[in-house]
């Protein structure tokens, strides 16, 4: 069965429930997109230049043409692990934020997506360790009830945890001002008739 297109669900939710209040409908608008600080690609480049250049004076040297493939290996091993794999782990792990939510996409092989939308975060914190603060670096936790959501290696990390500070805020006053154009709760007409109170006994 082929898969209704969004417009089509839209239009399907306003013919049942009314279209949206002006105030509801407000577009979303990325602000901010973010990556893990540089500082994360400083260890894997070093390993891939020191990687070329002993494969460069090495290999081709051994005095076996076996021990030329084990080193030739080996070093197309350790080039992979520790210099290309984390720098692909950089570039497609990506922070995405607009006016309603953060967005989060990691993996290289597998995809992952998790969104927290902010008017359901309770609270921003920052942590910063010593080496974050040398590069104006550090994480961000997101507060939604008893869980959390983490940004890790945030630059300008005063910047945007101030950001988003302002965005939680905003999106609950915006919530506020919707809950209020669509009405206040109706009150319940079920009335309560008083028990009269049981007479007391008097002891003389």
């Amino acid at each position: 069965m082929p898969s209704r297109r969004p417009q089509s669900l839209t239009s399907e939710v306003e013919s049942v429930l009314g279209p949206a209040p002006t105030d509801y409908a407000q577009p979303e608008v990325v602000v901010l997109r973010l990556r893990r600080h540089g500082r994360r690609l400083v260890l894997p480049v070093l390993v891939l230049v020191v990687v070329a250049a002993a494969s460069g004076y090495w290999i081709g040297t051994l005095p076996a043409a076996w021990m030329n493939l084990v080193a030739g290996g080996g070093a197309i091993a350790i080039a992979l692990l520790l210099g290309v794999f984390p720098v692909l782990g950089w570039l497609t792990r990506r922070t995405t934020v607009t006016t309603r939510r953060v967005i989060q996409r990691r993996g290289v092989f597998s995809r992952h997506r998790s969104e927290v939308a902010f008017v359901r975060v309770r609270e921003v914190r920052t942590r910063r360790t010593l080496g974050q603060r040398m590069c104006g670096a550090g994480d961000i936790d997101l507060f939604v009830g008893a869980e959390q959501a983490t940004i890790v290696e945030v630059p300008g990390v005063a910047t945007v945890a101030d950001a988003l500070q302002e965005l939680v805020e905003r999106n609950y006053a915006h919530a506020s001002r919707v809950e209020r154009r669509l009405g206040t709760p109706q009150t319940s007409n079920v009335t309560f008739t008083p028990v009269p109170e049981a007479p007391r006994d008097s002891f003389f």
